[in-house]
């Protein structure tokens, strides 16, 4: 059922695409792009200490000006995998996020000649969790992923020789990104075991590198 939404968000996104490049005075440019995360995990208390957290992603790419200087538009389906070692108790996990991330940028280039460019870009991106959604510690102890996430892309890039690509851009998560439950001594004084429960935001700085053929 995920890779169906993805699939048909891909489609739409390449259909629209394709109309506006028809008008557009560089031809649509399909591409592959890959690169690193480096994921900013954000609790909402300071329950967990984190460490190595590390990632990548690539998948197809596409891009297109649209007919005003300088203004485009570029989307991917990306597979994206981020993880972070996490302590609590003396225990340690490694949590694993694997998603389906589709990205919608806006683009605004500015030339450096017959052969490059530096570009700045924004927009939305909408991922789903492909991957292990619950992580647990202890009984009543878990970190849970969300099914689906929503974030903006803020970044900046350079083009050389009209294929090659390479950009930076921070991710930032809008809503939360997974609940966090744990154990709380206070609670477990009285004879009683509760739990309190929190949320983690997952930001990530990324550096890309796209190839348009």
């Amino acid at each position: 059922m995920i890779m169906k939404k993805t699939f048909l968000l891909a489609l739409m996104a390449l259909t629209v695409f394709s109309s506006v490049s028809v008008r557009a005075d560089e031809p649509l440019k399909f591409g592959l792009k890959a690169g690193l995360n480096v994921s900013d995990f954000r609790f909402s208390s300071d329950v967990f200490d984190e460490t190595n957290k590390a990632g990548w992603f690539f998948g197809p790419t596409v891009k297109f000006t649209l007919p005003v200087v300088g203004l485009g538009m570029d989307a991917s389906v990306l597979y994206d995998y981020r993880s972070a070692k996490l302590d609590y108790e003396s225990e340690k996990k490694t949590v694993k996020q694997q998603q389906i991330a589709v990205p919608l940028n806006v683009r605004y280039a500015i030339g450096l000649g017959s052969t490059a460019s530096i570009f700045f870009f924004a927009g939305p991106q909408v991922a789903f969790n492909v991957g292990d959604k619950d992580f647990h510690w202890m009984k009543g102890s878990s970190y849970a992923l969300k099914k689906s996430n929503f974030s903006i892309n803020l970044g900046f890039g350079i083009t050389a020789l009209k294929h090659l690509q390479v950009s930076a851009n921070y991710n930032v998560a809008c809503g939360k990104t997974a609940d966090v439950t744990w154990k709380t001594a206070s609670q477990a004084a009285g004879g009683a075991l509760g739990l309190n429960r929190k949320s983690s935001r997952n930001n990530s700085w990324q550096l890309g590198v796209a190839y348009f053929f």
